[in-house]
Parts: C-alpha cells; sequence; structure tokens
C-alpha cells in the first residue's frame, strides 16, 4: 500500500488516495484532502457532510449514498452537488477519511 503524509501524519491510502484505515483521519487532515478533490474552502456546510458521513458510518458501518446523505442527512440534493461537485458521496468520503462508496465508479 502507498502512504501519504497529512496533518504531520503518515497513513496509508489505497490506489485512489482513498484512507485504508478510516481511524487514522483526523479534521486537521480533512482540509489537504479536499483540496486532492479539488476543494480549496471547507464551510461549515461541508463539515457537517463530512461529520454526517463519519457518524453514518461508525454507527451502521456503511459509508452513506447520497440518498442517504438526503434523507436522513437532511442535506438536498443539489446542496451536496453544490459543495462537491462531480460526485459528491465520492468526495466527501475522501475528505471524511472514508474508503469509496459502492456504487461510485
Amino acid at each position: 500500500m502507498a502512504t501519504k503524509t497529512y496533518a504531520g501524519k503518515t497513513i496509508e491510502v489505497n490506489e485512489e488516495g482513498f484512507l485504508v484505515n478510516h481511524e487514522d483521519w483526523t479534521e486537521e487532515m480533512a482540509p489537504m484532502l479536499a483540496e486532492q478533490v479539488g476543494i480549496y474552502e471547507l464551510t461549515d456546510e461541508h463539515w457537517k457532510v463530512i461529520r454526517f458521513m463519519r457518524s453514518d458510518f461508525i454507527e451502521r458501518g456503511q459509508i452513506p449514498t447520497v440518498r442517504r446523505l438526503k434523507n436522513t442527512g437532511g442535506i438536498p440534493t443539489k446542496d451536496l452537488y453544490r459543495l462537491f461537485p462531480n460526485g459528491p458521496a465520492k468526495k466527501a468520503a475522501m475528505i471524511a477519511g472514508l474508503g469509496k462508496p459502492q456504487g461510485c465508479v
């Protein structure tokens, strides 16, 4: 496995750059992970999505889909695409230190 250093911590990542172990993630890493997917500022709206994804994953053991983010997280789909253009579930999962969501190409 490859490694990358974020916020002074070296962690394992897969071939697409997703963290191998979600427990390695810290909030300090999120802005650096966001830059990798073309998001250069994390607003409170971004953090709402990121924190929901992490808490839902820890509770359920599955990475939330866009549908779950909308229905359970209360985040409208149009907002997800505005915050995380061209693949909101995949980009948000990467920034949240989770694996690649199922169904994402």
